[in-house]
C-alpha cells in the first residue's frame, strides 16, 4: 500500500508558539489534534510526506509541483524568524509524478517556480511532524493548487498514488488548508451565512469519509464562504482513490472566525478491494447531470447566447437573431418546461428592447470569459447578446478562446443592464442590488456587475471596478454610477 494515510490539517500561523505567543491556547483542540497527527505520522515512518498547500505557487490553469533538491523557510513575515524549517525533496517521486502528468495530459508539473522558499501552509504541518520525528528522516513533495476543476485536482492526487506505487514508496499525504474565513462578524474577514454551511459540509465529509462532497460543493457557496483548503482536500481525495478508508474528524473549531478542522483517513484494504471508492466516475456523472439540468432550465436569453457562441466556435459563423430563430428557441424552452406566456414575453423583449448586456461564461465555477456593453450598441437586446457571447468566448484578453471540447461544460449568465444613474458616494451603492461604474473625465472607466461571488462589500466592488479602468481612487477625480441588472440563467 503506497499511501499509508492521509490527513487534512489547518495552517493558522498563531498555532506556532513563537508566533501565537499564547494565543494558540485559544485553539487548544486543534493543537491537540495536530499533535495526534504528528504522532501518527511518526509511527507510520513514511519515506515521503506529500504536502499540498493553497499558499504554495498557484496558477489558474496549471498545478505547480515544487522542483529542486529541497527548500527552506521561516516565519519571519510573522515576526518569528527563529521558527525555521528545511526539507529535502523526493526528486525521484517528483520526476515520476511529472512524467505521469504528461502521459495523462494533466496540466501540472515543475514549471514556473517564482519563489522556492517554503510557505506557511507547508511549514505548519512540518512543525507538528518535527515534534515527533526529525525532518531529516523523511523527504517531502510540495504541491500547490490551481484554478482548474475539482476533477483535475482529484486526478493529480490519484497520480500521486500511482507514482508512489510505481516506486514502491511509503507515502503519507497531508492536505493543508483552513475551512471558511467568514464564521464570525468580529473575525478578521467578517461573517457570511455560507461560512458555517461550508464548514458543516466539509466536516461531514471528513467524518463520514464520503469525499465526493468535496468535489460537488457549490462553487458560489465556497466563494462566499471564503474557503481556503478545498482544492488541497480534493487532491488528497484523489490520493486515496480506490482505497477503502476509515475516516475520523479529530477536531473542528473556529473561535477566531476561521474554521480549523483536523481529520485522518486510514486505508483499510488494498486498492480496488470491496468497499473501495473511485470518486471520479461518480463526480463526472454528477457533473454531467448537473449541466444537463441547468441546460434544460435555461431561459431564452441564455439559449440565444449559447446558440451564438456555439455557432462561432464550431463553424466560425455569427448568428443573426431572426424571428425564426427566436421562435425555435422559445419552442425548445416551452418543451423544457417554460410557460408559453413567459417564452413569448422574453422573445418579444429580445427582439424589440435595447439595452447593454454582459455575457459571462464559467466552467466548474471558474470564470471562463466575460464581455459586455454598458449601453446599447445594437438595434436589439438579441443582437447585443449574440455579439457579446462571441466576444466573451473569443476576445476576452484574460483567456484563450473557448475550444470546441469545452462547449458542453460551459455555464452561462446573461445580465441585461438598466440605465445608469450617478450617485454622490458609496452610501448610494449596494453590492447585491447595484452594479457600479467608476469613471474619469478623460474616458477611463471600469464596471463591475452586482451580486458576484467573492465580492461582499461596496468598497471591494468599487476598488475592483476602478482597477479595471486604470483609476487610482486615492489620486484621481472620479465619479460613481450605479445600475440594476436582470440576470438570466
Amino acid at each position: 500500500m503506497a499511501v499509508l494515510a492521509a490527513f487534512a490539517v489547518p495552517h493558522p500561523p498563531l498555532i506556532i508558539p513563537v508566533v501565537g505567543r499564547g494565543e494558540e491556547r485559544g485553539i487548544q483542540a486543534t493543537v491537540d489534534a495536530y499533535d495526534e497527527v504528528g504522532r501518527r505520522i511518526a509511527e507510520l515512518a513514511p519515506e515521503t510526506v506529500v504536502v499540498s498547500s493553497p499558499h504554495s505557487i498557484m496558477y489558474r490553469d496549471y498545478i505547480h509541483v515544487s522542483p529542486g533538491a529541497g527548500a527552506s523557510g521561516s516565519f519571519a513575515q510573522f515576526r518569528a524568524p527563529e521558527a525555521r524549517y528545511e526539507v529535502t525533496y523526493d526528486t525521484e517521486l517528483v520526476e515520476r509524478l511529472c512524467a505521469l502528468c504528461i502521459d495523462e495530459g494533466l496540466d501540472a508539473g515543475c514549471e514556473g517556480e517564482r519563489d522556492p522558499s517554503l510557505d506557511h501552509g507547508t511549514m505548519i504541518p512540518l512543525h507538528f511532524i518535527q515534534k515527533f520525528m526529525p525532518l531529516e528522516a523523511v523527504k517531502v513533495v510540495r504541491i500547490g493548487i490551481s484554478g482548474l476543476s475539482p476533477a483535475e485536482h482529484y486526478r493529480l492526487g490519484a497520480l500521486v498514488q500511482r507514482a508512489a506505487a510505481d516506486l514502491g514508496r511509503r507515502v503519507v499525504y497531508v492536505a493543508s488548508g483552513d475551512l471558511s474565513h467568514k464564521l464570525l462578524a468580529e473575525g478578521p474577514y467578517g461573517f457570511a451565512p455560507e461560512g458555517p454551511v461550508f464548514d458543516e459540509l466539509t466536516c461531514d465529509a471528513f467524518a463520514s469519509g464520503d469525499l465526493l462532497a468535496l468535489l460537488t460543493a457549490d462553487p458560489g457557496l465556497c466563494e462566499r464562504a471564503a474557503e481556503c483548503g478545498l482544492r488541497s482536500f480534493q487532491i488528497m481525495a484523489g490520493a486515496l482513490d480506490g482505497t477503502p478508508i476509515r475516516a475520523e474528524l479529530l477536531s473542528h473549531e473556529g473561535p477566531f472566525g476561521v474554521g480549523y478542522a483536523v481529520a485522518a483517513f486510514t486505508p483499510e484494504g488494498d486498492e480496488g478491494t470491496d468497499g473501495a471508492r473511485r470518486l471520479l466516475p461518480r463526480y463526472l456523472a454528477w457533473r454531467r447531470g448537473d449541466l444537463d439540468d441547468r441546460r434544460a432550465h435555461e431561459d431564452l436569453f441564455v439559449r440565444l447566447a449559447r446558440a451564438s457562441l456555439e455557432s462561432w466556435v464550431r463553424d466560425g459563423k455569427r448568428v443573426r437573431p431572426t424571428p425564426a430563430l427566436l421562435d425555435r428557441l422559445a419552442s425548445e424552452a416551452v418543451a423544457d418546461g417554460m410557460t408559453p406566456e413567459d417564452a413569448t414575453i422574453q422573445a418579444d423583449e429580445l427582439a424589440s428592447a435595447q439595452a447593454g448586456a454582459f455575457v459571462s461564461l464559467k466552467i466548474d465555477g471558474q470564470l471562463r470569459g466575460c464581455i459586455g456593453t454598458i449601453a446599447p450598441t445594437c438595434g436589439s437586446v438579441a443582437e447585443e447578446v449574440c455579439q457579446n457571447a462571441v466576444s466573451a468566448c473569443a476576445h476576452d484578453p484574460r483567456f484563450l478562446p473557448v475550444r470546441k471540447d469545452e462547449l458542453d461544460s460551459l455555464v452561462y449568465d446573461v445580465d441585461v443592464l438598466g440605465e445608469a444613474e450617478e450617485v454622490a458616494g458609496t452610501d448610494g451603492l449596494d453590492v447585491r442590488r447595484y452594479g457600479v461604474i467608476v469613471s474619469c473625465a478623460d474616458g477611463r472607466r471600469g464596471l463591475l456587475l452586482p451580486d458576484l461571488d467573492g465580492v461582499d462589500t461596496v468598497d471591494e466592488q468599487v476598488s475592483i471596478a476602478a482597477h479595471k479602468g486604470g483609476i487610482d481612487l486615492a489620486s484621481d477625480d472620479y465619479r460613481l454610477e450605479r445600475f440594476e441588472v436582470i440576470r438570466h440563467l
